[in-house]
C-alpha cells in the first residue's frame, strides 16, 4: 500500500513537471491593445506618445489623430484655406455660415469675454486687462475691434485669424470649435454694427485685403 502512494506521488511530480515545461505558446490575443495596456512615464505629453505609432512586430498602432479630410461629430465643415498669404488673401470670400439671427449671443459673448477680451476688451476697443492703457503686461496695445480697418476686415479673414493666429496673437483652433469660432464672429459684428449684419457686408466690400497683408 505505501508503494502505491510513493509511485502516485512520483507520478504526479513527474506530471506537474512535464506541464509546466515545453514550448508551448499562448494563444493570439483578439485586441493585445486592450489585453495588454502601453505603459506610460507619468504626466507625459500626450503629443509624445503619438510620436511612437507605425507598425510594430506586425501590430498596427494608430496614432490617434483623426483621418485627413473628416469632420467631428456636430462640427461644422473644415475651412479650406490653408496658413499663407494665399490663403490671407482668399479667405475673405469665405461667409459665415451663421445666420446671425440664430446665434446665442449671450454664449458668443461669454466666449469672447473668455477668449478674447483679455487682450481686446470688454468693449472691444484693445484696452483688455493685459494692457489696461499702458499699465499691463502688455506694452503694445491689442488691436482695436472697433477701429474702422477692423470693421471693413470680412469675416472669412478675421475667421482666418483665429484659426492660425496673426501677428502676436496666437491660434484658438484649439480653444475654439469651429462652430464658436464663427458665433465669436457674430458677436464681435453684432457690436461693430448694432444695425445689422447687412452693414458689415458693405463695409467689408468696400475693403481690399491684399494677399501681403498677412504676417507671420
Amino acid at each position: 500500500m505505501k508503494k502505491i502512494f510513493i509511485i502516485a506521488g512520483i507520478t504526479g511530480i513527474i506530471a506537474t513537471l512535464v506541464g509546466c515545461g515545453g514550448n508551448s505558446k499562448p494563444g493570439r490575443a483578439y485586441m493585445p491593445d486592450m489585453a495588454y495596456s502601453v505603459a506610460y512615464e507619468t504626466y507625459t505629453d500626450a503629443s509624445e506618445r503619438l510620436k511612437h505609432s507605425g507598425v510594430e512586430g506586425g501590430e498596427v498602432y494608430f496614432d490617434g489623430k483623426p483621418v485627413a479630410g473628416t469632420v467631428a461629430r456636430g462640427d461644422m465643415p473644415a475651412y479650406p484655406y490653408k496658413n499663407d498669404s494665399l490663403g490671407y488673401a482668399l479667405s475673405k470670400n469665405v461667409k459665415n455660415p451663421l445666420d446671425a439671427a440664430s446665434v446665442n449671443m449671450k454664449n458668443a459673448e461669454r466666449l469672447y469675454l473668455i477668449n478674447c477680451g483679455i487682450c481686446h476688451g470688454a468693449k472691444l476697443d484693445g484696452n483688455g486687462p493685459l494692457y489696461n492703457g499702458g499699465k499691463g503686461p502688455f506694452t503694445a496695445m491689442p488691436k482695436n475691434l472697433m477701429a474702422d480697418d477692423m470693421k471693413a476686415l470680412a469675416e472669412g479673414t478675421m475667421f482666418h485669424s483665429i484659426t492660425y493666429g496673426i501677428r502676436a496673437m496666437g491660434s484658438y483652433a484649439s480653444q475654439l470649435s469651429t462652430h464658436q469660432r464663427w458665433e465669436v464672429i457674430s458677436y464681435i459684428r453684432s457690436r461693430q454694427f448694432p444695425a445689422g449684419a447687412a452693414a458689415a457686408d458693405t463695409a467689408a466690400a468696400k475693403t481690399a485685403v491684399p494677399a501681403v497683408a498677412k504676417a507671420n
